[in-house]
């Protein structure tokens, strides 16, 4: 899904940026100012796209982590200070 919501976000910056150019070419502020928005809505979307490949990176590592201390076997014998 990471890679979906990168192009998302770069589309939105593309079309964004567009707009921007195209207004100012027009002499057209609203236009301007949708282009702007629509930027930052795609600078956005990729934040959040890298903020979500980030915590899937960290919950795969806590995961493969925690498999591998369960395949150490139990011996039975506390490691703990219990004093």
């Amino acid at each position: 899904m990471g890679i979906e919501d990168k192009f998302d976000a770069a589309g939105d910056k593309l079309k964004g940026k567009a707009d921007e150019v195209i207004g100012k070419a027009t002499d057209d502020e609203s236009r301007v100012i949708k282009g702007k928005a629509e930027q930052a809505k795609g600078s956005v979307k990729d934040t959040v796209a890298d903020v979500k490949a980030h915590v899937k990176d960290s919950a795969d590592e806590a995961r493969a982590d925690r498999a591998d201390d369960t395949d150490v076997p139990y011996d039975g014998a506390d490691r703990g200070n219990l004093e």
